[in-house]
């Protein structure tokens, strides 16, 4: 259910307007300040080289968002706080809560290795899916490579020259294996790597019959209302009101659209695509039990260490703000767009932003004044 109560700002050039939608009551104390250090990283971002950026904060009932530069520079369309990006890595919390619904009927267990499932898929170079459970792959402690750095892959993806290429997930897995003899033991060592999620959505389609997208619609997107997200199978395309999505090129001197980009690249690890609002709203279910049963949910916030500030669960970061509050969060980065969300153990207060410049390249500047714009929004609350 969204939020009962919103007011939109749109930023144009140096103005902002504000209007509330009718019916609308005043927004809570604290919503106006987050949305002041939003716009201000906002700005920033702008100017160090993002077309656009939208965002939205939510404290209670009370939702505010946030718009600013344009979706489109060709048209120059300015941005909308309604429209659909690609999500990127935030997929990995829709396939994590997939797993975790199919544990609770019984149907899987965590523990259950890979090769119980995926026979041989995990089977090369020293990697032995006999040894690596569901758990280590949604926990990123899997030992596995990401397959992103591998040069066939990153080339043909990072050029976006071959949008309609199938890569099959097995390919992925089999590329990622190529690169490298294990480092460690799997569950001794987080190491986040999108082989990970390409496997536990191949994990999901060998216990249901399904594929992962099927299951995420069925299970999350349809009984949500989830009515703007999607997860695109092999369409390169986007369709009715969305970010354009851009790279920069040639040393950061030419900005070329990537809106058309390859799907199949990222699968149940990055392929999705929705709303700031349809992303809110399924971040409040999953954080306030309405997805999970208890159990599910205890083992959904069950963090493995990744540095002092952050900890990793399944499909979702545990993280320590500037301000000393800890939130949940994930982010999502693939060509031309990235996306962040934090919220509060008890989905009272979220905040996410999304920005439609990308070019596999990070932190860049604009990623780091919205990481931080995003901080001290969430702190103000």
């Amino acid at each position: 259910m969204k939020p009962s109560k919103s007011i939109r700002l749109i930023a144009l050039g140096s103005t902002l307007a504000l209007g509330a939608l009718a019916g609308v009551g005043p927004a809570h104390a604290d919503v106006p300040t987050a949305i002041s250090a939003l716009q201000a990283g906002f700005a920033k971002g702008i100017a160090d080289g993002y077309p656009a950026a939208i965002g939205m904060v939510r404290s209670g009932d009370t939702t505010q968002y946030l718009a600013d530069g344009v979706s489109d520079v060709t048209a120059k369309t300015p941005a909308d706080p309604d429209a659909q990006f690609r999500i990127g890595s935030n997929t990995k919390a829709f396939t994590a809560t997939v797993l975790l619904q199919l544990e609770a009927e019984g149907k899987l267990s965590l523990d259950d290795t890979v090769a119980k499932w995926l026979p041989n898929a995990v089977n090369a170079n020293g990697y032995d899916g006999t040894k690596i459970t569901i758990r280590e792959l949604l926990n990123h402690t899997s030992s596995l490579p990401d397959y992103d750095t591998s040069p066939t892959f990153y080339n043909s993806y990072a050029s976006n020259s071959e949008p309609n290429r199938v890569w099959a997930p097995q390919t992925l897995v089999d590329l990622a294996l190529a690169q490298h003899q294990p480092t460690s033991a799997p569950g001794q060592t987080f190491g986040y790597a999108n082989t990970n999620f390409v496997l536990a959505g191949m994990v999901i389609q060998a216990v249901t019959g399904n594929t992962a997208a099927t299951e995420i619609q069925n299970r999350i997107i349809t009984p949500l209302g989830l009515t703007h997200t999607t997860f695109p199978i092999s369409d390169p395309t986007l369709q009715g009101d969305y970010l354009h999505g851009y790279e920069y090129q040639w040393l950061g001197l030419e900005l070329s659209d990537v809106t058309v980009s390859n799907v199949q690249a990222f699968g149940s690890a990055g392929a999705m695509v929705s709303t700031l609002d349809d992303l809110a709203t399924f971040d409040r279910a999953l954080m306030t039990g309405q997805l999970l049963p208890p159990a599910q949910e205890a083992e959904l916030k069950t963090t493995v260490p990744v540095n002092a500030t952050t900890r990793y669960g399944l499909g979702i970061s545990e993280y320590q703000t500037p301000c000393g509050q800890w939130v949940w969060t994930h982010n999502g980065s693939v060509l031309g767009y990235t996306s962040t969300w934090e919220i509060s153990d008890d989905g009272s207060k979220e905040v996410l932003v999304a920005n439609n410049e990308y070019h596999l390249q990070a932190p860049t500047q604009g990623q780091t004044d919205m990481s931080a714009a995003l901080d001290n929004a969430f702190c103000a609350l």
